[in-house]
């Protein structure tokens, strides 16, 4: 391979990860409803078609294992405890994708319980080290969750921050400070810089 220039894998085609566009984050009603879904939703509707079919949509399901065969329980019992209202079933409309986010992609959801969706439900559609442009909600929770494994992995991660909406905007704010402190493998952007 001497003398041959190996494409590195960042310059290939973006992946836009759109995290957990849910009405449990979008509905008022919600314990866990977002401020800023609606915003973040009009920017992610904007970037979408700049990504020409790379484009996948995840979902958060109320399913992870809360007990291990030793008798013992996980901390997703603490954590069902302490938010009893989302412990539902999937298939509860709680859990349905907002209209708006349905016509994203044709692609299947990703669907994982996990807060971090960099798993291998996610890495295989984008590959694993891809790069990655993560928007969706919230960025304190599951865009931050998703952003440190999958940087952590290898892949080059971009978060749109208009892109995202926080629980709430002070919150949200810390953390995609915190995201930015593992620049170069993470970096911020704006819709602005889409262009």
């Amino acid at each position: 391979m001497s003398g041959q220039v190996v494409p590195h894998a960042a310059a290939e085609a973006p992946w836009l990860v759109v995290i957990d566009p849910q009405v449990i984050f979008a509905d008022p009603a919600s314990e866990w409803a977002s401020p800023e879904f609606d915003a973040a939703m009009t920017v992610i509707e904007r970037a979408a078609p700049a990504f020409d079919g790379r484009v996948v949509v995840t979902r958060w399901l109320p399913t992870a294992q809360r007990a291990t065969g030793e008798g013992s329980t996980t901390s997703w019992t603490d954590y069902f405890e302490a938010w009893p209202f989302a412990d539902r079933p999937a298939a509860d409309p709680l859990y349905d994708l907002v209209p708006r986010a349905r016509a994203l992609t044709d692609r299947p959801t990703v669907d994982e319980p996990t807060f971090g969706k960099w798993g291998d439900g996610l890495r295989a559609v984008v590959g694993e080290a891809p790069r990655i442009v993560l928007t969706g909600v919230s960025t304190d929770c599951c865009v931050v969750a998703t952003a440190l494994a999958a940087a952590d992995a290898g892949a080059h991660v971009e978060v749109l921050t208009d892109g995202c909406a926080g629980s709430t905007a002070d919150d949200g704010a810390a953390a995609l400070r915190i995201m930015g402190l593992f620049d170069p493998q993470i970096r911020l952007r704006t819709s602005a810089d889409l262009a």
